[in-house]
Order: structure tokens, then C-alpha cells, then sequence
């Protein structure tokens, strides 16, 4: 009875993986349709200085702490001092305590709380009409933080605009030409707390 039970259920996904079939047939008649909808895909969100955070460890309240993320991006905890959380998702922090603990505590379980997230912010400036700081507060792409600073200038140079973003190994640039923004159904790029958009004449 157990062999038959297994087979049927077998042949009930090959059927139904059949009757998917013309789904995706249909999905390649109609691509000129589904390019110009790009999926709503947002990055996860990255601490910046002066978020309040609860790190817990599990069953050590002396391991456990309330922190704020400093000016300079870190935080501080019991025996493992100075942490770099600036840039990190509430994840990858979590994993960097973790990983930093397990010198002084056996497969520790840890976890990061946002207890409140400060309004973080950008910049743009260059040829924009209204350079200065945009607010973070919500998922902010690079262009609609350029609308938010009035539009471009008449003489910006629109293929080489560049996104200079702080790291813990220096600072990172990415290239961003608005004119292939503008057409492109790729996921559009984030900006994080701290980043300056520079836009050239």
C-alpha cells in the first residue's frame, strides 16, 4: 500500500507540472508585456549611526545588551569590544557577533532587535537645482533622490553620475548613467545612509 501511495502522488505532480505547461508558453508570447513591469524589489534595510538596537544572546544577560550604532558606525559589546554595524543588515551584524563570540561562548545564539531606526540621510550635489540631504527614512532609489533635489541642471552630465558610498574598506563608487536608468527594467539601485550623489557638469 505504501509503494502505491508513492506513485500516485508521483503522477499527481507530473500532471500538475503538465498542466503549468501553457503558463509558461503563454509567459514568452507575452514578454514585450511583461518587461515594462519590473518586480517591486526593495534592499533590506542597513543600519546607520544612531539606531538604538537590543542584542540578545541567548540565556547570557550579561552578553545582552542595549546599544546605539556611534558616529563612526560601530557598536560596542562585552569581550568582543568595537563592532562594525554601519552598512550591515540587522543579518549580517547578527552573524558578525555570532561569529566574533564563539571565541568565548559555545555556538552562541544571537539576535539583533532595530529598536529604532533613526531618519538616516544622503546627499546629492553638483548640477542639481536644489543640492543637499534627502531623507532615508523610506527605500529612496537614486532617481527619485535626484527629483527630490529639483531635476537635473540643462548642463549635467547625465552619463556620469557617480554614487560614492563609505565601507569598512574605503569608499566604493558606482556609476550611474540617467539616461539608461530612465529605459532600463533592471531593479533599480538603492541608495544607503550616508551616500553622496555627485553629478557633474
Amino acid at each position: 500500500m505504501r509503494h502505491s501511495s508513492i506513485v500516485a502522488s508521483i503522477c499527481v505532480a507530473f500532471i500538475a507540472g503538465l498542466g503549468a505547461g501553457p503558463a509558461f508558453a503563454g509567459d514568452k508570447n507575452d514578454d514585450k508585456k511583461t518587461a515594462a513591469v519590473p518586480p517591486a524589489v526593495t534592499e533590506e534595510y542597513r543600519l546607520g549611526a544612531g539606531d538604538k538596537l537590543r542584542i540578545e544572546v541567548y540565556k547570557d544577560a550579561q552578553l545582552s545588551q542595549s546599544v546605539q550604532v556611534r558616529p563612526d558606525g560601530k557598536v560596542t559589546l562585552p569581550l568582543i569590544g568595537d563592532v562594525a554595524a554601519a552598512g550591515l543588515t540587522p543579518i549580517e551584524l547578527r552573524d558578525q557577533i555570532a561569529k566574533s563570540l564563539t571565541e568565548y561562548v559555545t555556538n552562541p545564539t544571537v539576535t539583533v532587535i532595530v529598536v529604532e531606526a533613526t531618519a538616516s540621510t544622503a546627499y546629492v550635489m553638483g548640477e542639481v537645482n536644489h543640492p543637499g540631504a534627502v531623507n532615508l527614512q523610506a527605500p529612496l532609489t537614486i532617481l527619485q533622490a535626484l527629483a527630490l533635489a529639483g531635476g537635473l541642471k540643462d548642463f549635467a552630465d547625465v552619463k556620469n553620475i557617480r554614487v560614492l558610498r563609505p565601507t569598512a574598506d574605503g569608499v566604493q563608487t558606482i556609476n550611474f548613467n540617467y539616461k539608461e536608468a530612465l529605459r532600463s527594467t533592471r531593479t533599480p539601485i538603492y541608495l544607503r545612509p550616508g551616500d553622496t550623489v555627485v553629478v557633474p557638469d
